[in-house]
């Protein structure tokens, strides 16, 4: 049982911290008012969990197995503290560790102090890779049942021809010589941009999006470009590999898109080019409940930070205004009928007239990868060198 005492934690680990320079950025009243807030076994708890990815209320509350006014309570000593940060999406609010701040900077200063092979942690973080598990199989399965229907659900809010000519026009004609599709999905978006890379490489963890990737690219005689399966959080591909990434309305289905994006700047080369395209934030519940969204869209400045962490620059970002369109569909009047009426297909529901739909913008965001320094240029020509010479 993990057990932490008050005492403890500000005699040792506070010298520690006035040691580290930390009080730079904090008063000492704040440091020991942190110190106090995580010297506490479900705080400290919370604050591992968090340091792991963003969470809500309740996904912390099915973690730990407490109760969510409890929960709610060590959160907001914590976020008092400046040991973690509040955001909402629509009537969902996520907690994580702050990036930059002195608060953010000293909840991982106090973490690094504890023995992550206590018991009581080890299953906190096993049930937290249990229930992203969980909902990311929620999501292949809602794959699995619509994959044949893909191209009416993502262009249900904006027209299709309108964020991909906003695409097209962003990311530039290229040429590239590895354009990477993670999420590819029906494999529109490796179709798209096929006239722009000698070689293209669609990846998805959905074996039935894959199986209509690979019909649709067959039928375009497109043979310079392939779909495999593969995880977005473990690519299998070295390092510096790509000139273009492209995650196509994708990271609303993570559980985690800052490592998503972590990883895509690992295997894009010095000087590429990363295209993400998503939904603006928004207060659609439905999507949550029926489409399988883990996030309700995404802010500008969310998105360019997780790109500044993964050590890309973000050189613009552009709105696409959405369709007057809805997700629910007016009853239609039938004549009684000896057969009972059979559900219509997604595909159907989404094509039937509607009432006027709530605003659901696209948002573009163009990165890149900074160009490699003349050190590291010349690092790799005399490792290139060395090769040669030894063969």
């Amino acid at each position: 049982m993990l057990q932490v005492s008050s005492r403890r934690v500000s005699s040792s680990l506070a010298r520690s911290i006035m040691e580290s320079g930390l009080t730079e950025l904090l008063a000492t009243s704040a440091v020991l008012g942190a110190l106090k807030a995580a010297a506490e076994p479900t705080r400290l708890r919370i604050l591992l969990l968090l340091a792991n990815g963003e969470l809500n209320v309740k996904d912390i509350t099915q973690i730990l197995g407490q109760s969510q006014p409890r929960i709610s309570r060590h959160l907001k000593l914590l976020s008092e503290a400046g040991l973690i940060e509040r955001f909402r999406e629509g009537s969902w609010v996520y907690f994580h560790l702050p990036d930059e701040s002195g608060g953010g900077r000293l909840a991982r200063f106090i973490l690094d102090a504890i023995d992550l092979n206590d018991s009581q942690l080890v299953r906190d973080r096993t049930r937290a890779t249990a229930l992203k598990t969980e909902r990311e199989t929620a999501a292949q399965n809602y794959f699995d049942i619509h994959a044949a229907e893909w191209d009416a659900i993502r262009s249900h809010f904006v027209a299709d021809t309108r964020v991909e000519a906003a695409m097209e026009e962003m990311l530039g004609r290229g040429p590239f010589d590895l354009l990477l599709d993670l999420g590819t999905g029906n494999g529109r978006i490796l179709e798209l941009f096929a006239p722009r890379y000698q070689r293209g490489l669609g990846l998805d963890l959905n074996h039935a999006m894959l199986t209509h990737a690979r019909a649709n690219l067959e039928r375009g005689g497109l043979s310079h470009c392939r779909v495999r399966h593969g995880d977005l959080y473990n690519l299998s591909l070295a390092d510096n590999v790509a000139d273009a990434v492209i995650m196509h309305q994708v990271l609303h289905f993570l559980s985690d898109p800052a490592r998503a994006i972590d990883e895509a700047a690992r295997v894009l080369v010095p000087g590429g080019q990363i295209l993400l395209v998503d939904y603006a934030p928004h207060d659609l519940e439905i999507m949550h409940t029926e489409f399988a969204h883990e996030r309700l869209g995404f802010a500008k400045p969310q998105i360019a930070q997780w790109l500044s962490q993964a050590g890309l620059q973000l050189i613009s970002s552009r709105e696409v205004k959405s369709r007057d369109r809805v997700l629910e569909t007016e009853p239609v009047s039938q004549p009684p009928s000896a057969t009972p009426p059979q559900t219509p297909s997604l595909n159907e529901q989404l094509t039937t007239p509607t009432r006027q739909a709530p605003q659901l913008p696209v948002l573009i965001w163009l990165g890149a990868k900074p160009p490699a320094t003349t050190t590291q240029s010349y690092d790799a020509a005399a490792q290139s060198q060395n090769m040669e010479s030894t063969n």
